[in-house]
């Protein structure tokens, strides 16, 4: 049996993994298009900021591959997929059959449509390679921007302040966060942000990137110019489906697959960011390495269902820490549970639909994390809770 995996990530990665314990004898390949091994592009930010090596990143060393039988093909991009001849094409013409395929391609970043989008200072962070780029030209600018206000984007600013970069965020929403923070607890993390050092510019949307003698930078819808001399991107990601536009393979935002992880083409399966679940894509590790657990097992002969991934965030900046998991309930239809201690950096929210527990926020106190995610995804009722949990004291 030939097993191919396009994609290098915690998806692929584990799937490969899953291949093996079911399937001793099967030959399996990973291609992936960049020049690392399996590496967390969680810890990007660290990097960015010197903190760790580019060796620190990675998770599995080539030994990993070695004791597990399979074949990581580094810097090889896979340019098709011909699924009448169950091969795969490589960008270098060669050519490579499977019994089952594995697209775990992973997202791409979200370019905006701006005049000067393309000028060498703008630059991505998805990818070590653009975490490589961005640390290699920081030397020589004191002044970054970072074009998004989410949680890449306040990370992504944090790591680059602590180079001793003046560094300003724009952000088109009114608020910090707006899939994780409603308005009290964004006003709060925003405020411990700025204290440190950071400039946010928002509601604001960029017009255009100029690179001007005396006036590179951003303009501003309104009019505003901000100067900068290198651009950071964080304004999203989008699941990189490339490789399903010739084929006979529905995708929307990603490729859709079913509950077993299959693609409508038989013996082709998709997990991770690139894939779309039951309408959901969702861009987040604990639903990548999920999905590429089963598809793994199903890969492999097993009979495993994908049931979806409670989406819940993490931001970790320089000792703030926020957890966020389900209906945050921004615009206050449900009924909370409010704890908010501004001067403690503190903000704690249970959203519940009549007594259920449908959504959580917790800010700067991780007390009963584990107990509020778990209620939130088995849809618990409130009561159910330790009053400690619901409401902090002191």
């Amino acid at each position: 049996m030939h097993y191919l995996i396009i994609g290098n990530g915690v998806a692929g990665t584990t799937a490969a993994g899953e291949i093996r314990k079911h399937d001793s004898a099967g030959e399996i390949t990973i291609f992936s298009s960049e020049a690392l091994p399996f590496y967390s592009r969680i810890r990007l930010v660290e990097y960015l900021a010197g903190d760790i090596s580019d060796q620190d990143l990675v998770l599995f060393k080539k030994e990993w591959y070695e004791s597990h039988s399979i074949s990581l093909m580094l810097s090889s991009q896979v340019q098709s997929i011909e699924p009448q001849y169950s091969r795969i094409i490589l960008a270098d013409g060669s050519s490579r059959t499977y019994d089952r395929l594995l697209i775990a391609s992973g997202g791409i970043p979200l370019i905006p449509k701006l005049d000067g989008v393309s000028l060498p200072f703008v630059l991505p962070l998805r990818t070590y390679e653009d975490a490589r780029r961005i640390r290699a030209a920081l030397p020589n600018c004191s002044a970054v921007t970072v074009l998004g206000g989410g949680l890449l984007g306040i990370e992504t600013a944090e790591a680059l302040r602590r180079t001793g970069k003046s560094v300003t965020v724009i952000e088109t929403f009114p608020r910090l966060l707006p899939r994780q923070l409603d308005a009290a607890g964004a006003a709060i993390l925003l405020e411990m942000l700025q204290k440190r050092g950071l400039t946010f510019v928002l509601p604001a949307r960029a017009a255009g990137i100029v690179d001007a003698p005396h006036d590179r930078g951003i303009e501003l819808e309104d009019g505003r110019f901000i100067k900068t001399e290198m651009v950071v991107l964080s304004a999203g990601m989008l699941p990189n489906v490339a490789l399903a536009e010739a084929l006979p393979i529905r995708h929307g935002r990603g490729i859709q697959v079913n509950d077993r992880l299959e693609t409508e083409t038989p013996r082709i399966y998709a997990a991770g960011d690139v894939a779309e679940h039951r309408g959901m894509t969702y861009g987040i590790w604990p639903a990548a390495e999920e999905q590429g657990r089963i598809a793994g097992v199903n890969m492999s002969g097993g009979k495993e269902t994908y049931e979806g991934t409670l989406p819940a965030t993490t931001l970790k900046v320089a000792g703030i820490s926020l957890v966020s998991a389900g209906e945050i309930d921004p615009d206050g239809k449900h009924r909370s549970l409010v704890t908010s201690l501004p001067d403690r950096g503190v903000y704690r929210k249970i959203v519940v639909d009549g007594e259920t527990v449908i959504g959580c926020i917790l800010f700067g106190d991780m007390t009963g994390r584990k107990a509020l995610l778990n209620a939130v995804a088995k849809k618990q009722h409130v009561n159910e809770l330790d009053a400690n949990i619901i409401e902090l004291k002191g």
